[in-house]
Parts: structure tokens; C-alpha cells; sequence
């Protein structure tokens, strides 16, 4: 039996393909590597390159060592440092000449946040004291400062619904009263609901908001609703919790439309329901037997306390840009998030990887391309420089400017986001030139498609598509600020270098950046953004927005 040597390579390189982009699997997740042997395009007459190669490592350790210093304290949203970090980038695009889009006072697109915090929160039952992240948790942005609560009596109200097939509230008078109240709704032996007839959940399960309303409108004072993993609850609303909550907008003055309410453990639970655990047993398996409610009057000694502290802060999403040439209209937008952790007591977290490598790295693309104008190359296609502020907080700066566009959407044909690209993570310690690229494909394989093109010809980069996976724990994709770009529509592409035992501490410092690699990584999106901007069609948007 003979062996045709070229089918092999041939079924090899099909092997490889599969592989890469995963059969079972809708978005790329494989590694890309480069081939050793392949001769990247370093001609600068080729104005790709020229320009590209204006970014350099000197460059980017000027920006970073004033971003990433002391001074900045930390750049948290709505503080002096972040201010400062604003005027520095504010001065150095008005430095290079780029144009400011008409915004108010210069490159600031200025964003409204209400910042919250509890002041004095806790629970009493008799003589013992329940503590707030260890015993309940309670959302200051989703709650109104109330004087103390006291009551002699707590209303174990079942599941909080009231339906027309099922009401937890009929012939309940629960007006200034506090209520307990399960998660979820009643469900049958076969574990159908009553209310929905088959094993999907209704809006009383999936949205809390509307057991809270409808406690509104009866008039309750408190809903204490069990949860039992406190600890879950907590690290899934880590940010939120530990912390002030920073919310978009001046929400001082805005009526909360969902009852005061409150999480509680299952300690807390029991404490209150003390003697009665046989009715509220009772009371819960009628409600799942038969689908009917059956309330219990619950005496104890109860008082909560919940007052916070809401004030209005004054951030900024900062833009620049180079206006395009015959396809102008359409705009290419190039985003990193500015704002970072800020300070904890004399603690600075300066966020040198955290995003001041972004930060460095759009600063960078900016002057590149306002070089290449200059010299007669501008692009086809406008091209926006974006840092946003309030990331740390939610996304909220680039959710902002999403809902508040400075460009038309529609005519936005790619965002190009950079958040952490200065630092080398354990996986690719020996292996610098590297790096996660995450989004490319998830809604134009041409945006994808492009970038490994780019690579190939001009970087060399080893492309790591590892948090592109749907399979993804950490959940990437929907982490950083391209996310409220892509659910409008828009194609974007996230670059990250992973994370390191550094993140979120104050030992993310300028000392450990890798500036070559660093400057790699920004001539590889020099490189992509060019081509984007100046290709001959726009992007063809072929995904689903998720």
C-alpha cells in the first residue's frame, strides 16, 4: 500500500484547521501561532509600517511613568487623580492637533455618576446584632435612607407574588409592615409552575424587581428576602458591595420605584421565624401542593437601620480624533478605560497594567495616525481615540458614551478596545510576544479574519483566543468596555495580556511592564486599525449580538 505524502499534509493541515476553530465551538478559542520562518513586511515606504513603527517603547514609559505615578492617586473615577489623568490626555491630543468632536470644553464628553454608600447599616433581632457583607446584604443604589425600622412583627409572605394565578398578598393587609419572603416561585411535583403551567420560570423568578414593586405598591416597609448562599451573593457583587456604588447619572433626586429590602441569611431566617418553623414548613408545602398562599405572623423584636450617604460626582469619557478623507462619515473607535481603583487609606493602586498600558498604548495610536496625516496619509474612514472613565465601576463610562454617542452608531464600524497589554502572564512567561485577543469573531468574521492577516504580515504575534471561548469561567468578553459597543452592533475586538498575581493590587506598578512587548502588541492594532479604516468596504457584521 503506497502513501501519497502531499494527501498527508494535506489532512494534517485539515486537522490543524479543526482544531483552531473547534467544531463544536461557534467562536474561535485555538491559539494562533506564527511561523518562524515567514518574513514580515518592514518596508516603510509602506506608510503601514512608517507609522506603525512611531510607537515605540520610550514612547509609552514617558506616558505610563506620569499615568501610573503617585500623583495620579490611583485615577478612581470622580477623584482628583482621575482629573488629573483626564487634563493629561485633554493636553497631549490638543498637543498633536487632533480634532475634538464639538464637546463641551475641549476633548471631555462629561458623565454624571451618584455615588453611594451606607452610613450606618445593620439588623437587629432582640439583643443580638446581624452585620452588613457577613449576615445580609443590601444595594445602597437600590434602596431609599430610611429612619430605623422597628417592628414587633415580621409577615412570613411565601414567594412575595401576587398574580392572577397565584397572590401571596390577597387578603393581606401588609401596608408599614415588614415582610420574609422566599426567592423563586410555587412549583408543583413535577416541578412545573403554577404560574407558568410548565418547568420555565416566570418574571417572578427571573426579575426580583417585580416581587419588589409589588411590595411597593402595598405599602410594605421592608422586604427580607432569604438567600441562601450569602457568601455567592457577595462574591458575585463583590465590586458593588465592598465598596461605594457608583451608578450613571444624578440619581439624588430620582424616587426608588422597588421596596426597601434587604438579603438575609438563612441564620437570620431561622432567628426570626424562632418557634415557628413547623407553620412557615407547613405554609411553604401548601403553597407548592395545592398553589395557594397561606401567610405567617411572625413575633419578634426587629430593627434595621439603612442610611447612606448619595452624592453627585462629575467624570469624563475623553475623545479625540482624525477625521477621514473620503469615506469620513464612518468612524473606527479606538477605547481604553483611563479611571482605575484609586486609593485606600495612604494605599495607592496605581493600575500601571490596570489600564494605564491601554491608556499609553491609545495615546500612542493616536499620535501615529496624526503623524500619518500630516504627512498626507490620513485615513479613509474617521478615526476615534475614546478612553472612557467609571470602568472599574461597571462599564459605565462606555455605556455612557453608548447611549450618548458621539459618532452615529450606525456609521460606527469597529471599536478596537485595549485594556491590559503591559504585562507577560504565567502561561506565557517564556513566550513575550504574545497576545489574547477576545471578541474578533463574535460578530465579523472580516474584523477576526483581518487582525490574523495583520499579524501575519507585519507582527508575528503568537494570538491566544482562549477567552474568546464561550466555555470562558472568567468571562472576558463581558468585561471590559468593547462589550457595550458590541450588544449595539458594533464589531470589536478586545486585546488583554491576561491576568497576573499583580491585578487589582498595589503592586501593579510601572516596574513590572514589559514596554518592548508593549509596543509590539500597539503596532499590531496600528496595523489593524489602519486596515479597517482604510479598506474599501466596512466590516460585513455576520454574528449575533449576545
Amino acid at each position: 500500500m503506497t502513501i501519497n505524502i502531499l494527501m498527508i499534509k494535506k489532512i494534517f493541515l485539515f486537522a490543524c484547521i479543526i482544531s483552531f476553530y473547534s467544531a463544536e465551538a461557534q467562536y474561535v478559542s485555538g491559539v494562533s501561532v506564527p511561523d518562524s520562518n515567514a518574513i514580515l513586511t518592514t518596508d516603510e515606504s509602506n506608510p503601514s509600517v512608517k507609522y506603525a513603527n512611531t510607537i515605540t517603547a520610550e514612547d509609552m514609559k514617558n506616558h505610563l511613568t506620569v499615568i501610573a505615578s503617585d500623583e495620579f492617586q490611583g485615577r478612581e473615577t470622580g477623584t482628583k487623580g482621575n482629573n488629573l489623568a483626564a487634563d493629561y490626555i485633554s493636553n497631549f491630543f490638543r498637543s498633536i492637533g487632533i480634532k475634538n468632536k464639538g464637546i463641551e470644553k475641549g476633548y471631555r464628553q462629561y458623565v454624571a455618576f451618584t455615588f453611594s454608600k451606607w452610613t450606618d447599616i445593620d439588623i437587629f433581632i432582640g439583643e443580638t446584632r446581624y452585620k452588613h457583607l457577613w449576615d445580609f446584604l443590601a444595594f445602597p443604589d437600590k434602596n431609599e435612607s430610611m429612619p430605623a425600622i422597628t417592628a414587633g412583627e415580621v409577615i412570613y409572605l411565601g414567594y412575595g407574588i401576587d398574580d392572577d394565578k397565584y397572590s401571596d398578598y390577597k387578603k393581606n393587609d401588609v401596608a408599614g409592615k415588614v415582610i420574609m419572603i422566599n426567592k423563586g416561585e410555587p412549583l408543583k411535583k413535577d416541578s412545573t409552575s403554577w404560574l407558568t403551567g410548565t418547568s420555565e420560570m416566570s418574571d417572578w423568578t427571573t426579575d426580583i424587581n417585580k416581587k419588589l414593586e409589588v411590595a411597593k405598591k402595598n405599602g410594605v416597609k421592608l422586604v427580607l428576602i432569604i438567600e441562601d448562599d450569602i457568601k455567592k451573593m457577595l462574591g458575585e457583587n463583590r465590586r458593588k458591595l465592598l465598596g461605594s456604588v457608583l451608578s450613571l447619572g444624578d440619581l439624588t433626586k430620582e424616587k426608588i420605584t422597588i421596596a426597601n429590602h434587604a438579603y438575609i441569611s438563612s441564620t437570620i431566617a431561622k432567628e426570626i421565624i424562632g418557634e415557628k418553623t413547623k407553620k412557615v414548613i407547613k405554609s411553604r408545602k401548601r403553597s407548592n401542593k395545592k398553589g395557594k398562599a397561606c401567610d405567617v405572623k411572625l413575633t419578634t423584636p426587629f430593627v434595621m437601620n439603612m442610611n447612606k450617604e448619595a452624592t453627585v460626582l462629575n467624570g469624563s469619557n475623553i475623545l479625540g480624533y482624525i477625521e477621514g478623507t473620503d469615506k469620513k462619515d464612518e468612524v473606527v473607535i479606538v477605547s481604553a478605560h483611563y479611571d482605575h481603583l484609586g486609593m485606600r487609606g495612604d494605599d495607592i493602586y496605581n493600575g500601571a497594567d490596570d489600564n494605564g498600558s491601554g491608556t499609553t498604548t491609545v495615546l500612542e495610536l493616536a499620535e501615529a495616525f496624526r503623524l500619518a496625516e500630516s504627512a498626507g496619509f490620513g485615513p479613509r474612514r474617521s478615526v476615534a481615540f475614546l478612553l472612557v472613565t467609571g470602568e472599574e465601576k461597571g462599564l459605565l463610562g462606555s455605556e455612557y458614551y453608548s447611549e450618548n454617542p458621539i459618532f452615529d452608531l450606525k456609521k460606527t464600524v469597529a471599536d478596537v478596545n485595549i485594556d491590559m497589554v503591559g504585562r507577560v502572564d504565567e502561561k506565557y512567561t517564556n513566550n513575550p510576544n504574545y497576545i489574547y485577543v477576545i471578541g474578533s469573531d463574535r460578530l465579523s468574521t472580516d474584523l477576526h479574519k483581518l487582525n490574523e492577516a495583520a499579524n501575519k504580515k507585519y507582527a508575528g504575534l503568537t494570538l491566544d483566543y482562549t477567552y474568546n471561548s464561550e466555555e470562558d469561567p472568567n468571562r472576558f468578553y463581558f468585561r471590559s468596555d468593547h462589550y457595550n459597543f458590541a450588544k449595539k452592533g458594533v464589531p470589536a475586538i478586545f486585546f488583554f495580556n491576561g491576568v497576573h498575581a499583580d491585578y487589582h493590587k498595589t503592586t501593579d506598578t510601572i516596574d513590572k511592564i514589559n514596554f518592548e512587548k508593549m509596543a509590539k502588541v500597539g503596532r499590531l492594532i496600528f496595523h489593524t486599525t489602519w486596515e479597517i479604516a482604510n479598506r474599501e468596504d466596512r466590516l460585513v457584521v455576520d454574528g449575533v449580538i449576545r
